[in-house]
């Protein structure tokens, strides 16, 4: 279902938090728990940085959002973590989310399931230690510029990361195309480039406020990011589960996640 493209001071404007993760990422009825795309993710970001070692510095995790699941692996190997996101609102809940303020998002069930990949004996509350004191800060990010942390320049990360993004602040693909080489710039040559995105979806609903989505397919991502300077490590694919009341509320048919390691500076 086709809707107007969603500019970045509408997300500034309107975008909730709390409603965006209660839809998605409630554990009895987030849309991204039940299609399977969370546990895909926390699979995918472990085998990274556990099994393929990607490891380093820093990391610059970009356009974060309300969620922290995504840091709960690299925060095991990276020195530092970097937030980066356009929105006032989700920098602020991301910040509080790291500090387990009450009233914020309870991350409790993807934090054990991490503890239990990763097999150390680490509890729940010793990896939220681990993410808070790994997590540096968060900074404004608006990756339509060349440098998407400008006025700041910061020195190049080991790893930048990108989960469920770039699709929706995007209105074409040549402009995804683009935001990859800028978010890119932000990344030492031989560094990783990690990618999560849904697949085939044109608009979602988030706090009763419907936002656009760019429209992409498993092609255009392989093309894109060998465009953009960067081998293919890691792609992989999951289908989800078709149910119609959820497709009202997120068309997409498939998730898709991506291990590039950056070859060339364009």
């Amino acid at each position: 279902m086709e809707t107007a493209f969603t500019d970045k001071d509408t997300y500034q404007d309107i975008f909730d938090p709390e409603g965006y993760l209660n839809t998605y990422y409630n554990p009895k009825t987030g849309i991204l728990v039940l299609d399977g795309f969370l546990d895909f993710a926390l699979k995918k970001l472990h085998e990274a940085f556990d099994k393929r070692c990607v490891r380093g510095k820093t990391l610059i995790d970009i356009g974060h959002g309300p969620t922290i699941y995504q840091d709960l692996s690299a925060c095991e190997s990276f020195e530092e973590i970097i937030g980066a996101d356009y929105t006032d609102r989700n920098r602020e809940y991301y910040e509080r989310s790291l500090r387990d303020e009450p009233g914020t998002f309870d991350w409790t069930d993807a934090i054990q399931k991490v503890c239990a990949m990763e097999g150390k004996g680490m509890t729940v509350e010793e990896k939220k230690e681990k993410l808070k004191d790994t997590v540096t800060k968060t900074l404004k990010c608006d990756v339509l510029n060349s440098n998407p942390l400008e006025p700041l320049v910061l020195p190049q990360a080991d790893c930048v990361m990108s989960l469920g993004c770039l699709e929706c602040a995007c209105s074409d693909l040549d402009t995804y195309r683009k935001v990859l080489k800028n978010v890119s710039s932000l990344l030492k040559t031989g560094g990783h480039l990690i990618i999560a995105e849904i697949l085939n979806c044109s608009s979602y609903l988030s706090g009763g406020k419907r936002f656009s989505c760019l429209v992409l397919t498993e092609d255009f991502m392989r093309s894109a990011i060998t465009e953009a300077g960067y081998e293919i490590v890691d792609l992989e694919v999951i289908y989800r589960k078709y149910d119609k009341d959820q497709y009202e509320l997120c068309d997409h048919d498939s998730s898709l996640f991506v291990l590039a390691r950056k070859i060339k500076d364009l």
